[in-house]
């Protein structure tokens, strides 16, 4: 039995979902002989039968939920021919089962009620959204993420399933997530704000799916109209900083412990990084552009994320048995080498050795160290191969002093 003043304030967070989401349907369902059939007071009552029932028990709440099914099909009935949707109806019984959780937990059902008010009052945004902003394939992108998120992920066994533990299906799987959520991001970023950031969200977005891709493309440009190459050089280097974002993540969700001995380290570099880009060009975070067709025309690129992934597979693995013969002082050599390839991929090798304890943190932030200066040294050559000398010129000072930001937190570290 709840103490009195836990069931008052129940059917009070009742009342007052009820109230919420009743004021929003009021207003929408309109006025004369055709108007909905439930509103402000309705919508209040149905929170307060709700708690009520469930203070009654079992029985009440079954009873009562016969009562609102009934009334939602009345009301269902009474408004098909001018409104066939089912919103009215629909949060009739949210509102009832809002009022049974006010009874249980307070503040779950006062912030689901806030939710369930919102979505209703955002009718009109919701249907521009979905049917004049979301193209087809950017909605068949989302739903390629939320069932990797939800369907995939919690299907996979989160254990290695090697003989050398070092690939764990469920850990790889959450860099695929990651990776796709982290370039979707960047993408709506790129749209919702183009044309004014122009090429700097540019460049942070391509960073987060290739940062070395994204220096020889923005050398290109640079070459093809010297005139802007300070622009395009500091969108090449705001790349960088997708690069220390997705170390991050990589840390993040394969050995937290490692991430934050490497906080330090990763938040100087990106400091670095993001310094260098705006010493490059002061004008390409005003320069005007299509975010549109910056962007592209998808938010990622599937078999690209799981190329990277199975990249960062055969690195883990390769890494693993090289370990097992040569000994942990391989380590920063097998990853360097990597590191050529992919500077995440090495990083999620190091973190899955120390997350299963064959290597300590220090050795393990020493080999992301010479895997991240491989990798920009041939963001280096690719600067200098395809952007030209004064691409380049702005470009490498700035990747340089990120490694170099990197090495000397890690120095300086007690």
């Amino acid at each position: 039995m709840q103490p009195l003043s836990d069931q008052i304030l129940g059917l009070g967070v009742a009342l007052g979902v009820g109230l919420l989401i009743g004021v929003e349907r009021e207003r929408a369902k309109g006025t004369g002989p055709r108007r909905a059939a439930a509103g402000v007071r309705t919508f209040a009552l149905l929170g307060l039968v709700g708690a009520l029932a469930h203070m009654v028990g079992d029985i009440g709440i079954l009873v009562a939920g016969i009562f609102v099914t009934l009334g939602m099909l009345a009301s269902y009935r009474r408004s098909q021919v001018a409104d066939p949707g089912l919103t009215t109806e629909v949060a009739m019984l949210v509102t009832f089962f809002l009022g049974v959780l006010a009874m249980r937990s307070m503040p779950v059902a006062a912030g689901l009620g806030v939710v369930v008010a919102l979505v209703l009052a955002s009718k009109s945004t919701l249907h521009r959204f979905t049917r004049q902003v979301l193209s087809t394939q950017e909605l068949h992108d989302l739903l390629l993420l939320t069932a990797a998120a939800f369907v995939v992920l919690p299907l996979l066994p989160d254990r290695p399933v090697d003989p050398w533990d070092a690939i764990n299906p469920r850990k790889l799987w959450l860099l695929v997530v990651a990776v796709m959520a982290v370039s979707s991001a960047g993408y709506v970023a790129l749209r919702a704000f183009g044309s004014t950031l122009g090429l700097a969200l540019a460049g942070l977005a391509g960073g987060f799916v290739s940062s070395i891709a994204t220096i020889a493309a923005m050398g290109d440009r640079a070459k093809a109209s010297p005139q802007s190459s300070a622009s395009f050089a500091s969108a090449g280097l705001l790349s960088n900083v997708g690069t220390i974002i997705q170390l991050t993540v990589v840390f993040a969700a394969l050995s937290p412990e490692l991430l934050r001995h490497a906080a330090w380290p990763l938040a100087a570099s990106g400091v670095v990084a993001v310094s260098a880009a705006v010493v490059a060009s002061w004008r390409a975070f005003s320069t005007s552009n299509n975010g549109h067709s910056l962007a592209g025309k998808r938010p990622f690129e599937p078999r690209r994320v799981l190329a990277f992934v199975a990249i960062l597979a055969a690195i883990l693995l390769l890494a693993a048995i090289a370990r097992h013969w040569l000994g942990a002082g391989s380590l920063p050599w097998i990853l360097a080498a990597s590191g050529l390839a992919d500077v995440h991929a090495a990083a999620a090798s190091a973190a899955q050795l120390v997350t299963t304890g064959q290597v300590d943190q220090d050795r393990a932030l020493v080999a992301v160290l010479a895997a991240l200066a491989t990798n920009s040294l041939m963001k280096c050559v690719v600067a200098v191969l395809r952007g030209g000398r004064h691409y380049a010129m702005r470009v490498v000072p700035g990747i340089v002093l990120m490694v170099v930001a990197f090495a000397a937190t890690i120095w300086l570290m007690p």
